[in-house]
């Protein structure tokens, strides 16, 4: 199942607000983004369709266990990506956060792989 960039970035959000709140709501992912809530349900029924999401009786969002591994694969690679850009470039850490959220959906695995290797050695 291919998942494209906007999908990976609705993943993120709900881990990310997820360990910020504990719970997601689609609200929640509206106020994030800043997308309308018809979109945000849209988005959200996608994701549930491709298995990669639940919702429950209450309305939160949970990612399953294949959303989640998702999830943190998109985290880990923004997180790495951010530090590369500051730490190892010397990017500004707006710039840097702007540029991870890009570069996250399209950098090669030994790309990503050589990246986090600089990283771990200038941490």
């Amino acid at each position: 199942m291919a998942i494209y960039e906007s999908g990976e970035n609705y993943l993120e959000t709900i881990l990310m607000l997820e360990k910020k709140t504990g719970s997601v709501r689609s609200i929640d992912i509206a106020n994030e983004l800043n997308f309308s809530k018809p979109s945000i349900s849209r988005a959200m029924g996608i994701l549930k369709n491709d298995k990669l999401i639940t919702i429950d009786e209450k309305g939160n969002i949970l990612l399953t266990e294949m959303g989640r591994i998702r999830a943190n694969k998109i985290y880990e690679r923004h997180q790495v990506i951010l530090q590369f850009l500051v730490m190892v470039l010397g990017v500004d850490k707006d710039i840097a956060e702007q540029d991870a959220c890009k570069i996250e959906h399209v950098i090669s695995e030994q790309s990503f792989e050589k990246m986090k290797i600089l990283v771990r050695e200038n941490s």
